[in-house]
Order: C-alpha cells, then sequence, then structure tokens
C-alpha cells in the first residue's frame, strides 16, 4: 500500500531545503541587525483565541479538534495572535518597544491552488508598545529591507484606516465592518448596494468612492480635502517622512482596508510580478488586539511575509558547498574512517558506507560532483600521506594530512 502526503502540503527536497533555509537564514540576518528576537509559540493553541479575533466564522478555515481532555484546540492559522497571547502571558513587564519576529508554519484547510497550501509557511515581525509614526516607518522600512534582501522587487502600496473610519464615524459597528471588508475585496458594486441600503447622503457615498481609489504618491493633500487635516493624518504624514528618509519606495492607497476590525491607522500591502492572481507577498500594519486577551491597551505593529509565495519568485541560490570523498579499501577503511572525523571540521566529506570496490568508489565521487577525492590505501598510510585529487581540475598530489587540510581549506 502507498501512503501519499495529506492535500495541501509538500515535501521539500534536498535542494529545495537548502535553498529555502539560505533564503531564511539571509532574511533573519536582516531582521536581528534591525534589532528584533525571535520567539516560538506552540503549533497548537485553544481554539477560541482565533475565534476572539476573526470570530466563529473562521472555524471552517481551521484544523481544529478536540484532545483527549475535552479541550477545543487548533493547528494554528497565523501567529499574530499567538504572539499577542504570550505578551499577555509572559512579556508584560518586558520594556517597550518589544521587537519581536517570527519564521514558523501555519494551517489553513481550504482549497489548494497556485500559491496557497494548507501548511504554509510565515515570516512576520510584530513591534509592540509603540503606537507612534517612528514605530509604523520602521516596521513599513524593515518589511521593504527583507524583501530587497530575498531579492524581491515588490510594489508597495501604504494606506491609513483612519481616513475611512472618519467618514463611517456615524454607522453602526456592524455596517463599518461590512463596508471595510467590502473596501478590502474591491466589491464596488456590493459597496454601492450596501450604501444604498442603509440610506447613506449622496456625499458620503461620494466621498467614500473618491477616498478608496485615491492612488499616488502624493494623494495625501487629496484624502485631507475629504476629511480635514485630521490628527491621524498629521501622525502619518511623519510616517511618509520618516520612509522617505529610510529610502523606501511606496505610493499611497486609500482603499486597502486589510478586512479586519483591530486594524487602527497605517496599513500596507506589497504585491509581486510573477505569481499570478496571489500576488501579494506581504501585508500589515497598526493594530489592537492585547486588550481583546485581556492585556490592557497596547499598540502595536506588524506585518507577515508569506515565505513560500516569496521561494517562488526568489533569485537567490545558496553558495555553493565544497565536498570530498574518502576512497578506502577494507584494509585502509578504519583509518579512513578516523581521517573523516578529522577532515569534517573544514567541509563536507563522505565515505564508503556501502562496502563499494575502489573503482565503485571513483564513480560514487563522480555522481554526487564532489569537488575532491582522499585515497586511503596502504602505500599512503605507509608513507604517512594521503592522495589528494582535485575532481575539477584533475590534478593529483601526494600531501601530509596537514597539507590536505591547508588546500581544501583554502579553495
Amino acid at each position: 500500500m502507498t501512503v501519499n502526503r495529506p492535500r495541501g502540503t509538500r515535501d521539500f527536497l534536498p535542494t529545495d531545503t537548502a535553498r529555502r533555509r539560505y533564503v531564511e537564514s539571509v532574511m533573519r540576518n536582516v531582521v536581528r541587525n534591525w534589532g528584533y528576537s525571535e520567539i516560538i509559540t506552540p503549533t497548537f493553541e485553544h481554539l477560541d483565541l482565533f475565534t476572539l479575533k476573526s470570530g466563529e466564522g473562521i472555524i471552517g478555515e481551521l484544523y481544529n479538534f478536540t484532545d483527549k481532555g475535552g479541550r477545543d484546540l487548533t493547528l494554528r492559522p497565523e501567529l499574530t495572535a499567538p504572539v499577542m497571547r504570550m505578551y499577555v502571558n509572559e512579556l508584560q513587564p518586558f520594556p517597550k518597544p518589544l521587537k519581536l519576529f517570527y519564521f514558523e508554519n501555519c494551517f489553513r484547510y481550504e482549497r489548494p491552488q497556485k500559491g496557497r497550501f494548507r501548511e504554509f509557511w510565515q515570516f512576520g515581525v510584530e513591534l509592540i508598545g509603540s503606537g507612534r509614526p517612528d514605530s509604523d516607518a520602521e516596521v513599513i522600512a524593515l518589511a521593504d529591507a527583507l524583501l530587497k534582501a530575498a531579492g524581491i522587487q515588490g510594489d508597495m502600496k501604504i494606506g491609513n484606516l483612519a481616513v475611512i473610519r472618519t467618514l463611517l464615524k456615524g454607522l453602526e459597528p456592524e455596517i463599518v465592518s461590512k463596508v471595510m471588508r467590502l473596501v478590502d475585496k474591491k466589491e464596488y458594486a456590493g459597496l454601492e448596494a450596501l450604501l444604498e441600503e442603509i440610506g447613506a447622503e449622496e456625499q458620503l457615498k461620494s466621498d467614500i468612492f473618491r477616498l478608496i481609489h485615491l492612488e499616488g504618491k502624493y494623494t495625501l493633500p487629496q484624502a485631507k480635502e475629504i476629511v480635514g487635516n485630521i490628527p491621524e493624518l498629521v501622525s502619518f504624514e511623519k510616517t511618509l517622512k520618516l520612509l522617505d528618509a529610510y529610502g523606501v519606495n511606496y505610493s499611497l492607497d486609500f482603499g486597502i482596508a486589510r478586512g479586519l476590525d483591530y486594524y487602527t491607522g497605517m496599513v500596507f500591502e506589497v504585491y509581486a510580478e510573477g505569481l499570478g492572481a496571489q500576488k501579494q507577498v506581504c501585508g500589515g500594519g497598526s493594530y489592537q488586539l492585547i486588550k481583546l486577551f485581556g492585556g490592557g491597551d497596547v499598540p502595536s505593529t506588524g506585518f507577515g511575509i508569506g515565505f513560500d509565495r516569496i521561494m517562488e519568485i526568489c533569485p537567490l541560490v545558496p553558495p555553493a558547498l565544497k565536498n570530498l570523498v574518502l576512497v578506502s579499501k577494507p584494509e585502509t577503511h578504519l583509518e579512513a574512517a578516523k581521517l573523516a572525523t578529522t577532515l569534517r571540521n573544514y567541509l563536507p566529506v563522505h565515505i564508503d558506507l556501502m562496502e563499494r570496490n575502489f573503482k565503485a568508489q571513483l564513480t560514487y565521487a563522480n555522481t554526487i560532483n564532489a569537488d575532491y577525492v582522499v585515497i586511503v590505501g596502504e602505500k599512503e598510510l605507509e608513507a604517512g600521506k594521503l592522495t589528494l585529487k582535485d575532481m575539477v581540475s584533475g590534478e593529483q598530489e601526494f600531501l601530509t594530512l596537514e597539507e590536505v587540510i591547508e588546500k581544501v581549506s583554502r579553495n
């Protein structure tokens, strides 16, 4: 009987894994240099952690289950809520702002399609404890730096939900939520129908549609014409000036809504070419979630990067590692094993595990594209030396172990 992998999951072969780990390490180095510390949360959490954040409707998208103790649990579908839970449980006494990052797998029960899997990886950042323009600017600039380090050319779009929320201030909260979701999905016909249904004034309808179609680098004055110079736009303008100082290339888009009620002000999304319909590779903004979990009114800013989508278009390849094969005879195999232990301090080393003959071991070295072969024969051991063959040039030398180490380390 053949057992296949579950639908919506993937196996990563050695070459794929090496490439993913390399890109991951590049991104980790960037975020650490910005002063962020890595955290890890459990793979499964209590179900209500996510229903509190996203509502009961999310249950259909989750891998949820009841454990042997009768507790309702779920595999994590994302990482922002677990980080907020961790903050409330463990991190409240720590100095602010807290600058955290994570790289973990997540799970969603949805129809697999190009760029969307049931198990996927998310690289994310959360800055907790500051709602200032400087924090918003740093988080956006960090997202930009991470994508650039991964070789991704993205189209950065930034908005501010305070503007549209100002227009919607007189409406019922559930209507505001519906409007935001329709704007997020760009379902303008549905939005128009909803505004008609609630009897919205013509001026409000006009202002909303004018606002959500404002796009471009210099549309802030037009947003001010619609809602006035509200305090949130004064703060937003400072964020944009800081982004200019960081050298971030962006455009404004007041039609970004993110579709989730907990986003409070600045929001941003990054789109990359070559991914078809699923071209968003990063999204985030400023939000209030901690109070939902009993932790007080603490501002946060963060983003998530869809690592799997990035890997579809990422041009980075890991640097090739030199490797070496020790070739021996039965009489010299024990000595070859001893030498392997020493040489593995300097580069990857293979030793025969299949009791192949001398010629077959050389063939194996060719098959795996070994850079060097070290022959450990009786002649070599008697002379206290080894035969080093460069498999690229074909050059062969009779050297001491120290000379072999010096040669393979230098190259």
